[in-house]
């Protein structure tokens, strides 16, 4: 996770994650990195961006169909940390999927 993502020419979807966290670690970093790397090969997805400080995480994935979106929700390892986000890692949690229609990249 490094950077802006350079997506393809739009539509495609954005499912944004935002989350506040609970105390303590609990093996939240390994599996954080662990399902980065699983969603990068699955079928239709195009990167994610990812931010947290003290309070607040928000991640955002990039995914070419919603139909990629339902495979990576329903994958049984990503299943398996969504489970333990609800009852180890997350106070609370909000879930978006948005239509990408228009997008704009600036470089200096």
């Amino acid at each position: 996770m490094g950077g802006i993502v350079i997506t393809p020419e739009p539509p495609y979807y954005a499912v944004i994650f935002v989350s506040q966290r609970t105390e303590g670690d609990k093996g939240y970093g390994i599996m954080a990195d662990k399902m980065v790397e699983l969603a990068s090969q699955q079928k239709g997805f195009l990167g994610v961006e990812s931010a947290r400080d003290e309070g607040l995480g928000i991640t955002v994935s990039y995914w070419d169909s919603l139909e990629a979106i339902k495979d990576w929700k329903e994958n049984s390892a990503h299943r398996v940390a969504q489970d333990r986000g609800k009852t180890e890692w997350y106070k609370n949690f909000s879930l978006r999927v948005c239509k990408v229609e228009r997008d704009k990249f600036f470089e200096m």
